[in-house]
């Protein structure tokens, strides 16, 4: 299977410092944000972006994964490590590195939905476009028109190693 690069370490970089200045632009006035990113590569870009918010921003950041399968998103109870209370009356950025059909980005929304959060918005490296689903990315990377048989690849692992990927 052909693979074509889409971007490389140095354009995810400017990436995610893009990104992480849109996070704090939109919430200037915050004294706290909540980052969550769905478990994997979400959870990943979440820790990077919160990296870089911690050096250009005042405000005070918790990072939170949330646990879920990805492939079968009800099999199983979606976790999230901090509790109702927690969340009350917070900024939440729902953090992921691909939105496809919108399935996992909504269903990682779940946790959210039980708590009155002060806002919810949604951060992605990578929008393909193809919702099937009510929820969209407020904060892309890079929008990507794709067809349905083509497939992202996302790889956050190493720093200076990091790479997308279209096959």
């Amino acid at each position: 299977m052909k693979k074509t690069l889409i971007l490389n370490s140095k354009q995810i970089e400017q990436k995610i410092n893009r990104i992480a200045y849109q996070i704090y632009e939109n919430n200037y006035g915050e004294k706290e944000i909540i980052l969550a990113g769905i478990g994997g590569n979400g959870y990943i870009l979440a820790k990077r972006i919160t990296d870089v918010m911690q050096e250009i921003a005042p405000l005070k950041i918790k990072l939170i994964e949330i646990a879920i399968d990805k492939k079968n998103p009800m099999a199983q109870e979606i976790k999230i490590n901090l509790s109702n209370k927690d969340l009350s009356e917070k900024v939440i950025v729902l953090v992921d590195d691909v939105l496809n059909s919108g399935k996992t980005m909504i269903f990682g929304a779940k946790p959210f939905l039980a708590t009155p959060v002060k806002r919810l918005t949604t951060a992605v490296l990578v929008d393909r476009g193809h919702n099937r689903y009510p929820i969209k990315a407020d904060i892309v990377g890079l929008s990507l028109s794709t067809t349905l048989q083509e497939h992202i690849t996302v790889e956050l692992n190493k720093k200076g190693k990091e790479n997308v990927f279209l096959s």
